[in-house]
């Protein structure tokens, strides 16, 4: 079905079409929210853009779109303003039939894509051997959120985990072992991913201090590659260690991946190499064979390599992600590609993109995609780390986050008269908690401009007001609880339940509750999530606004029974969006808190 948005676009494009001769490219029209809504709901400036087309001013290019527009069913006025702009005005009985074609439809009015796209999204990739920190939380939380809405579009989606299970760092660990703790040798499956953090920290002091160690090490990496049967039994152990832990915390994310190792790709890297000399691509410099791309250069303006084999005959993650980028398309058959990683790697991506796309493999008809993420910093503005200087582990920021929730419930208990709180047991407080706490923690990582750095803050976090996780939850409960005390299921209204727009926090409700499908829509094309949870919490603002005694309307107790009927639907309405757009953030809701 057509959202309200969708049948203007579609207006504007049918209007500019009938302007302009043929031969000629129609441009997009871009209808955009009103910041004022003095000035409407939506707003267009297409006609200044037309205007180097028809070759006539904007205000009289915008006013003949009006006059060709067919929006009678959709907008109570379409006005020109100032040197060209396009003001559309919502008539609130088509707010009304929308919401009521959308009542019986659990997706709330976002439609399936017409064309089902196979997508890889490259997410987490944690390196093994080391407990997961909090530089991976927002990749990880992202590429799930992404993943989530792009199957919710009806298209399919690989999530790989392209973890670090091979090279240098496994060299390192295997000559650590064989000096230092022949112990391991005979039953590496008896240790857990803490010990083998110790092992690596151990190698990596070695490696960066110790020449001869560091050349043994390299040894080693050979050892691993030619296949010897005790260096694959210790590493075999040791990347079955660490998945298990990534997965465990996996799971308590609510994050779905696939692990497709470094060591799947290492038999073909000397093919990407070769493919790349025949193709001309390729060349020998000071020993190392180099990609180079035009309009890239180094700090001294010199032409910068991509190095695809190093002088000493090993290969880099650039020939890797080659390698991986050509599999995905040329045998998975993926048609978008979207990588989320440390925006510090953006020139990365964007070298090896344009090379994928000069040798051949990525073809016109192939999507990548970038999402480069900032740092989480501590109040210092520094990257977050310990008490005691160390980088934070997941699992303790995911264990703080449920242990601060359940306490300020046990603490707003204390001095509550609401028995029905008092009256949970320990199982559900902590299942709130938990829900509570995990919520905090994503809400916060995903409510920011991925680009940007943001400052952690368990105070921000769990506040029980503004544009946070636990305010979102609570916004939910309530109207839940609105539900309990008018005797219905408030997921469930009959569809004969009639709807009457009339009060002005009616009608800015059922505005934003029929922009959901469009914010989809939106967030399935640009990649941003904070475009979702910045709806959301204006959503969750207008339901509060709606409820409020004074500025809004009575709802339990409002009179006729029609009357409370429709507020009662739009409580629906308001709750179900909620949760869906929750869910969609990989954020599950709560009944009661």
């Amino acid at each position: 079905m057509k959202s309200i948005l969708q049948a203007i676009k579609e207006a504007f494009a049918t209007a500019i079409n009938a302007m302009l001769p043929e031969g000629v490219e129609r441009p997009v029209p871009q209808i955009i929210e009103t910041a004022e809504k003095k000035f409407g709901d939506y707003q267009s400036n297409i006609a200044m853009g037309l205007a180097r087309l028809i070759k006539k001013p904007p205000r009289e290019i915008a006013q003949d779109l009006v006059n060709r527009l067919k929006l009678s069913d959709v907008c109570e006025k379409i006005e020109t303003a100032g040197p060209g702009f396009i003001n559309l005005f919502i008539k609130t009985e088509s707010l009304e039939r929308f919401l009521k074609t959308i009542q019986a439809d659990p997706r709330l009015g976002v439609t399936v894509d017409p064309e089902i796209v196979h997508h890889v999204i490259d997410f987490s990739s944690p390196n093994l051997a080391k407990e997961m920190h909090v530089g991976h939380l927002r990749t990880t939380v992202t590429g799930e959120v992404i993943s989530r809405i792009i199957e919710f579009k009806g298209h399919t989606v690989e999530r790989v985990n392209h973890v670090g299970d091979w090279g240098t760092q496994f060299g390192m660990l295997l000559q650590n072992i064989f000096e230092n703790h022949p112990d391991v040798i005979d039953a590496p499956q008896n240790f857990v991913v803490s010990d083998l953090e110790k092992f690596y920290k151990e190698a990596k002091q070695r490696f960066d201090n110790d020449a001869a160690f560091a050349e043994k090490a390299r040894d080693k990496v050979v050892l691993l590659q030619s296949r010897d049967a005790t260096a694959l039994k210790i590493w075999r152990a040791f990347v079955n260690e660490s998945l298990r832990h990534c997965h465990a915390l996996y799971k308590i994310m609510g994050v779905t991946l696939k692990d497709v190792g470094e060591s799947f790709y290492n038999d073909r890297l000397p093919l990407i190499v070769e493919e790349l000399k025949n193709k001309g691509l390729a060349v020998t410099d000071q020993g190392a064979v180099c990609v180079f791309l035009d309009g890239y250069k180094n700090r001294d303006g010199e032409p910068l390599p991509m190095i695809i084999k190093k002088s000493d005959g090993g290969y880099n993650y650039t020939t890797t992600d080659l390698a991986a980028i050509r599999h995905r398309i040329l045998d998975l058959g993926a048609r978008r590609l979207i990588y989320i990683t440390d925006i510090r790697q953006a020139q990365h991506f964007e070298m090896f993109f344009k090379l994928a796309r000069i040798i051949g493999w990525a073809g016109h008809d192939v999507t990548l995609n970038h999402i480069g993420y900032g740092m989480v910093l501590g109040p210092d503005k520094k990257p977050f780390k310990t008490r005691e200087g160390g980088t934070v582990r997941l699992k303790d920021l995911i264990h703080e986050g449920i242990e601060r929730s359940r306490a300020l419930m046990l603490e707003g208990n204390a001095d509550t008269e609401n028995t029905r709180v008092r009256s949970f047991s320990a199982e559900k407080i902590l299942d709130i908690a938990t829900k509570v706490g995990l919520a905090a923690i994503k809400y916060s990582d995903l409510c920011h401009n991925l680009a940007s750095d943001y400052v952690f803050s368990w105070d921000k976090m769990l506040a029980m007001d503004g544009n946070t996780g636990p305010y979102m939850l609570y916004a939910y409960t309530r109207i839940m609880g609105i539900g309990r005390k008018a005797g219905i299921n408030i997921n469930h209204t009959p569809l004969d339940t009639p709807l009457v727009l009339a009060h002005p926090t009616e009608i800015a409700l059922a505005k934003e509750i029929a922009r959901f499908s469009d914010v989809i829509d939106d967030v399935a094309i640009t990649l941003k999530p904070n475009t979702l949870t910045d709806y959301l919490y204006g959503l969750a603002k207008a339901f509060s606004s709606f409820y409020d005694k004074k500025q809004g309307v009575p709802v339990l107790d409002s009179q006729p029974e029609s009357t409370r009927q429709s507020r009662l639907l739009l409580c629906c309405l308001t709750a179900r969006t909620l949760k869906l757009g929750l869910n969609l953030l990989s954020i599950d809701v709560v009944e009661e808190m």
